[in-house]
């Protein structure tokens, strides 16, 4: 099995995709290279096996060129499109070991992205015609928050904060440890970072703290529609406001409709339906 090849994916998702075949092929696969020649060619096709959002075509196609580097991988569409039930997806053509062989690591990746890339899109539409920017989160499966992360752009939502490194929030454990938020803070900004300050606000005399204290975003935490419509009207454009906690494709658009900039949805990554999609085979030539 050879090294992912680097294409246009980072550093992590080649990772992902290393230890995702290691642990499926591990030191071969058993019943494909007894039965199949090692030059036999085949065509298949990925189905879609229901209506969404097809995502993760990059990683599949090179999940299959770790067996044969001359792989034809040909997309009939986009990431990121919308796909309907029984849409073929991909025309494959290679080494029929490969094809075998890499079938249910790229499916796998392919039903995940997907999925994730589905509901995203679901709710980016749900409040379409309003300024709410959909955002995911840190909810992600260990080890695939890269992968997650991507799905939920190629959805059309946005990537929060990617760990703990790249951007500070200060969240109610955070504030009840410092024994305030304006010292939460203070803490920060002494330390010298120069990350972008996030503050979770649980309620209203604290989003008027955060505003007074300045920070770029406020986490408007678990509020009510009511609430969330007061802190807009005090906030008046000075910071981002992102409204978070249980939101679900029912309440999304009345949340939305409150003048927020960005709703953050767990659920997009915790939660996914796994996307229906196939690997049907065409033609086989035997040598």
């Amino acid at each position: 099995m050879a090294e992912p090849a680097k294409g246009d994916l980072c550093a992590d998702i080649l990772d992902n995709i290393r230890c995702a075949l290691a642990e499926d092929v591990g030191s071969g696969d058993a019943t494909t290279d007894s039965i199949v020649s090692p030059a036999a060619k085949a065509k298949v096709q990925i189905v879609a096996k229901q209506s969404g959002v097809i995502a993760g075509l990059d990683v599949a196609r090179t999940v299959f060129l770790q067996f044969d580097d001359q792989i034809v991988f040909n997309p009939c569409v986009g990431d990121g499109s919308a796909v309907s039930q029984g849409q073929v997806v991909v025309d494959v053509y290679g080494l029929a070991r490969a094809l075998l062989t890499g079938e249910r690591t790229a499916l796998n990746f392919l039903g995940r992205m997907s999925g994730i890339a589905t509901l995203t899109r679901q709710f980016v539409e749900a409040v379409a015609g309003t300024r709410a920017v959909i955002l995911d989160t840190r909810k992600t499966a260990p080890g695939l928050r890269t992968i997650d992360k991507l799905a939920v752009k190629l959805g059309g939502g946005q990537n929060h904060r990617h760990g703990l490194f790249d951007m500070v929030l200060i969240k109610d454990n955070h504030i009840d440890y410092a024994g305030s938020l304006r010292e939460a803070v203070r803490r920060v900004r002494d330390s010298g970072t120069n990350l972008e300050i996030e503050v979770e606000a649980r309620s209203i005399i604290e989003v008027r703290e955060a505003l007074a204290m300045k920070v770029e975003r406020i986490l408007l935490d678990n509020m009510t529609p009511e609430m969330m419509r007061e802190a807009v009207r005090l906030n008046a454009g000075t910071a981002k406001l992102e409204a978070s906690g249980n939101v679900t494709l029912a309440t999304v658009r009345e949340i939305a409709e409150t003048g927020v900039d960005y709703i953050s949805v767990g659920a997009l990554t915790h939660s996914p339906r796994n996307f229906d999609v196939s690997l049907q085979w065409t033609k086989i030539e035997a040598n």
